[in-house]
């Protein structure tokens, strides 16, 4: 593949995965890593590579839920912190200690997770309320983005909107707190791993992700919470069952 092939490639898959995340809370690191590690990067590299992408496409992310009004700012500070701590300890797990044990149960949970949300989408059951476990989802959520190379959103907006949550808002805060807990696991890559991690594979989805980034957020306020929550239980079983086939092929 020649190099402009490779990083069109590469625009591409940013920005299919920037638009599902952005527009679901969802997917964009899950997406990014399956297809750096594809070809060939190895997954410590891979995870520091999307991350970079992502302390960018999340700003561009956040700063578009927030024009159009989908962010809880009370929620935002209860997972960002937190968040950015279990980032930085995931990060540095990765970069010194595999971690792929957990991660065929992790996407197995996510996947009935996705199951149930895609059924209360179908029956219409959501009701509003707000979300009592938080502070320990933030924490779980960014250590599992960083050493497992993305999941911030399949653990954290899943779990949100299980909780109550409303869908709208719940995405939009999820994305604009990703961007401190990529920043946090991006910079420990970095000090771990120096500067070789940004490649053109990761140029190319920056580019792809910062164009999508805010048709995401117009796509989060303008679909309705049950549309929202079956877009998400399809999102989350289709990756999970993609997560567990590559583990157990």
């Amino acid at each position: 593949m020649g190099l402009e092939n490779e990083f069109l490639t590469f625009m591409a898959v940013g920005f299919l995965a920037q638009l599902v995340d952005g527009a679901l809370g969802m997917a964009f690191g899950v997406i990014s890593t399956s297809a750096l590690i594809a070809l060939g990067v190895p997954p410590a590299a891979a995870s520091a590579g999307v991350h970079t992408v992502e302390t960018v496409t999340t700003a561009v992310s956040g700063t578009s839920h927030a024009i159009a009004g989908n962010i809880d700012w009370k929620l935002f500070s209860r997972i960002a912190v937190p968040g950015v701590g279990g980032a930085v300890l995931g990060a540095y797990i990765l970069t010194n200690i595999p971690a792929e044990t957990a991660k065929p149960l992790i996407q197995a949970y996510l996947g009935i997770l996705g199951l149930w949300i895609f059924w209360r989408g179908i029956r219409h059951i959501h009701v509003s309320r707000q979300p009592k476990i938080v502070e320990p989802l933030g924490f779980v959520g960014g250590f599992l983005d960083a050493a497992g190379g993305g999941g911030w959103g399949g653990i954290v907006t899943s779990n949100l909107i299980i909780q109550g949550g409303t869908p709208r808002n719940v995405i939009g805060t999820v994305n604009a707190a990703e961007f401190f807990v990529t920043l946090a696991a991006a910079v420990t890559f970095i000090i771990a791993l120096g500067w070789e991690v940004v490649t053109t594979a990761t140029v190319g989805l920056l580019a792809g992700g910062v164009i999508a980034a805010p048709f995401g957020a117009i796509l989060a306020k303008q679909l309705k919470a049950d549309t929202l929550m079956l877009m998400v239980g399809i999102v989350l079983v289709a990756t999970s069952g993609f997560g567990l086939w590559q583990n157990f092929r």
